[in-house]
């Protein structure tokens, strides 16, 4: 089939660059509107850890409000019942995937169905864009989706022709946040990059999964590190702190409180209050369909170079090798060389990123807690809307929903019948709000005991 839509070259120079993203503020309610990629939750969860974790002074409020299946129609449709009700000062939009379309593009008249589903993409962009224009408390941010990975040598979903349309769509939401002059953030260039680099070391590679559309969590965690970068955010480490320790002098101490307490031919102790914690990584598979493991973006992506450094050097020690124990306890061994190249302490097992996996598994419970809210808004919005039952909550409601067999009714009424229940509704709501006041005490700064000390001494 031939190529139906303008090059990725020429819809770049025709919508320019938008502004970029500023950082979240203290205080911000940051509402993500997209489709089943946000529903799934990983992607905001993780931008969110990682301001629980590097800005724990600073509390922000990010809120899911995803549903798969969704375009641009539909989440015009749910502007007012399911983003305004929340009350944000920021709503981050994303669109694109299924906007696009998907078995259309077997069909012989391919072209002008795509042509037909941008324009009516477009068609509701443009009325979400007065939506925005009508509550000017709210800051809209233009996201463009993550990719559908074409060129992987997969077996499933090969439509031809989709990428393109879904450039076309990339295109104006970038050009629309350049005219408007809103904030913007483009995942959708800087993953395919990462995807095609890869793609030439090993052709089956995919950071989406084997349906080329979603992405798994190394993706999510890739679209959340595009995002901080384009918010500026890289390269702000947790703590970078350099000692010489001839000279008994603290030389560099960035995001951090250092002092050093005691020298001796045998090593050196250290007063330690790092501003920040580390991200913590996870290693297992927790995502429905798909087995890949967030550390897996390790290997394409430089984040713990940009987003997880927390540097300790010392320099000028005896030869040898040192334990470095943190408030008495053992956490690794290094040479005295490795030392005054510097290590990474983020990757370690200290006290420091202990506290952050246990924000992070609070996290997890928090997002857990909110997707089954997801649920209940799914069922209204994909299911009782067009029947004229949106937010009836009635008992003849929840009785036509479990006579449903098809599609992901089921699995989502499962979670309806309780949730129909305002009360029920207001429990998980407040036990979010609960664990979110947890993970905001927990993460402040503490003070630390650093020793090197040398070896068999």
């Amino acid at each position: 089939m031939k190529r139906i839509f303008l090059s990725v070259a020429m819809l770049c120079a025709l919508c320019g660059s938008a502004q970029t993203a500023e950082p979240f503020k203290a205080g911000d309610k940051v509402a993500f509107l997209g489709d089943s990629i946000t529903e799934a939750g990983f992607y905001e969860y993780y931008i969110w850890l990682y301001y629980m974790t590097h800005f724990p002074d600073m509390r922000v409020e990010l809120m899911n409000v995803g549903i798969g299946g969704d375009t641009a129609e539909k989440m015009n449709a749910r502007f007012e019942g399911d983003v305004l009700r929340l009350n944000p000062n920021k709503v981050v939009l994303t669109f694109g995937m299924n906007d696009s379309g998907y078995f259309e593009f077997y069909k012989d008249d391919a072209k002008e169905t795509a042509k037909q589903r941008i324009a009516n993409s477009l068609k509701n962009f443009k009325e979400m864009q007065q939506k925005f224009k009508a509550n000017p408390q709210i800051t809209p941010i233009i996201m463009t989706g993550s990719p559908f990975d074409h060129s992987a040598k997969l077996e499933s979903n090969n439509f031809d022709g989709k990428k393109e349309a879904m450039e076309e769509i990339v295109a104006f939401q970038l050009a629309t946040a350049k005219e408007n002059k809103w904030q913007s953030v483009d995942l959708y260039h800087p993953m395919l990059e990462l995807t095609e680099r890869e793609q030439k070391k090993d052709p089956s590679y995919t950071i989406t999964g084997s349906d080329r559309i979603h992405p798994g969590k190394p993706g999510h965690l890739v679209m959340a590190a595009t995002f901080l970068k384009d918010q500026g955010l890289a390269g702000q480490p947790v703590a970078d702190v350099a000692i010489d320790a001839a000279k008994k002098k603290v030389t560099k101490s960035v995001n951090a409180t250092t002092n050093i307490v005691s020298t001796s031919k045998t090593g050196i102790k250290l007063e330690y209050e790092a501003k920040s914690l580390p991200f913590p990584i996870d290693s297992i598979s927790t995502m429905w369909g798909n087995d890949h493991k967030q550390s897996e973006a390790l290997a394409v992506y430089p984040f713990l170079k940009e987003f997880d450094s927390e540097t300790l050097k010392v320099q000028n020690l005896k030869k040898g090798k040192y334990e470095l124990k943190i408030d008495g306890g053992k956490i690794a061994t290094f040479t005295a060389e490795q030392l005054a190249t510097g290590i990474n302490m983020a990757v370690l097992p200290t006290p420091q990123y202990k506290k952050a996996r246990d924000i992070m598994y609070l996290n997890d419970l928090r997002a857990e807690t909110e997707n089954k809210l997801r649920n209940y808004y799914w069922m209204q919005f994909n299911y009782f809307k067009e029947k004229g039952l949106l937010f009836a909550d009635s008992q003849e409601a929840s009785d036509l929903a479990a006579k449903e067999k098809e599609g992901w009714i089921p699995s989502k009424s499962q979670t309806y019948h309780a949730m129909r229940f305002k009360e029920v509704r207001k429990m998980y709501e407040d036990d979010m709000k609960r664990i979110t006041d947890m993970i905001y005490t927990m993460n402040k700064p503490v003070k630390h005991t650093i020793e090197l000390v040398l070896a068999g001494e």
